[in-house]
């Protein structure tokens, strides 16, 4: 597949279909319908998953070479190997490598991205994309051949994973996609990407829309009025049983988390290495031409992981017809270190918004398992409502 001249952006679902009919995008076994988002496409875990003894860069060496061993026991990386096809358990705290069903063979104005689908990251499972002779993770370079492996480490759950299941997800990308801070506003003015939660319908005014390279956006600690209790965030129970993430709407979230109610001062004391699942004060709007994702805050606002699941799909928040005045956002938080006392209203994350290629012709909530379209507070769809 070739790009028409003077195209640049996110390709829609339309171009991801192409890709697919190109064989840009292969796999050992069929490429399903349900794997296709309107900007992105869902990856299946492959048959087998290595045990490793750490993390690694695959710099200097083919992956495959560094898996194709004899005997485990003589490799420095790969401790033993375990077979995905009827499920199997990988331990929190442990890390490993499952290579991906699918392949690329991009074409050289194509590159790619990947990032954990959003249940994904609700469930503490880290996961990024390793390539072949690359010094980083996730981001995949312009005319890539070759397989994809998943680094996959459990932090806070137990999980049973099978072949097949699709933990993360990948962006195809032509050129310039970025939307500028000044574009953004003028966005905003025609069509509001952010609304207040407290407020039904009413958009975040001009002189409180910032951005500098991304859109910031506040936490929320205030939480909805629930009865006598106003719950504002869960924190994961440290001990707790294996989660089948093949069962959906199955786990009693009592087993598992921890609900955190409003405190008397709207703020909240974050201990280190305890995993949260917290939300925005604003709720964002992603419109039919755009794709958005959560950016890594800066690292001077200190050791504080806000996310680890990123992609928004057109129409998210939006709708068809841009009937739905937005989403809150969840965030997956993870201190480090040392404690972090945050407060309500403060600035937490950040949004980078990309232009499409061109209007996607399915959008998120139009069918396509579009699971999270009008969330509030919510965990992942293993836990019954």
């Amino acid at each position: 597949m070739t790009t028409r001249s003077r195209r640049s952006g996110i390709l829609p679902y339309q171009d991801i279909k192409r890709l697919l009919a190109s064989r840009a995008v292969t796999s050992s076994l069929t490429i399903e319908e349900r794997q296709l988002q309107p900007a992105s496409l869902d990856l299946r875990l492959g048959h087998k998953a290595y045990r490793l003894i750490s993390s690694f860069l695959p710099e200097l060496s083919a992956i495959s070479s560094r898996l194709n061993v004899l005997d485990f026991y003589q490799s420095d990386l790969v401790m033993y190997e375990m077979d995905l096809t009827d499920g199997a358990i990988l331990e929190k705290g442990h890390v490993y490598l499952v290579p991906l069903l699918e392949q690329l063979a991009l074409p050289k104005t194509i590159r790619a991205r990947a990032n954990p689908k959003s249940t994904t990251g609700r469930l503490d499972v880290f996961t990024r994309v390793v390539t072949d002779l690359t010094a980083g993770f996730d981001e995949i370079r312009a005319g890539y051949r070759g397989q994809l492996f998943l680094e996959v480490v459990p932090r806070s759950f137990t999980v049973k994973v099978r072949t097949g299941q699709s933990l993360n997800q990948i962006r195809f990308v032509a050129g310039e996609a970025a939307v500028s801070d000044q574009a953004l506003l003028s966005l905003h003015r025609r069509t509001p990407l952010l609304y207040q939660n407290a407020v039904l319908n009413k958009p975040v005014g001009n002189g409180n829309f910032r951005a500098d390279r991304g859109l910031f956006l506040r936490i929320d600690l205030a939480g909805p009025d629930r009865g006598n209790t106003r719950v504002i965030g869960y924190r994961a129970k440290k001990n707790s049983h294996v989660i089948d993430l093949a069962k959906i709407g199955y786990y009693a979230a009592s087993d598992f988390w921890e609900p955190l109610p409003r405190h008397r001062q709207d703020s909240l004391l974050l201990e280190p290495e305890e995993f949260y699942i917290l939300a925005s004060k604003e709720r964002i709007r992603v419109p039919a031409g755009y794709a958005a994702e959560m950016v890594a805050y800066e690292a001077a606002c200190g050791e504080l992981r806000t996310h680890y699941a990123g992609f928004f799909d057109p129409g998210f928040g939006y709708g068809l017809k841009g009937e739905i005045k937005g989403t809150q956002v969840v965030l997956e938080v993870r201190p480090h270190d040392v404690p972090f006392l945050i407060h309500d209203g403060q600035t937490f994350f950040k949004v980078v918004y990309d232009k499409m290629m061109d209007i996607p012709t399915q959008l998120y909530g139009s069918g396509l398992g579009s699971s999270y379209q009008q969330q509030t507070l919510t965990l992942s769809k293993h836990f019954k409502v």
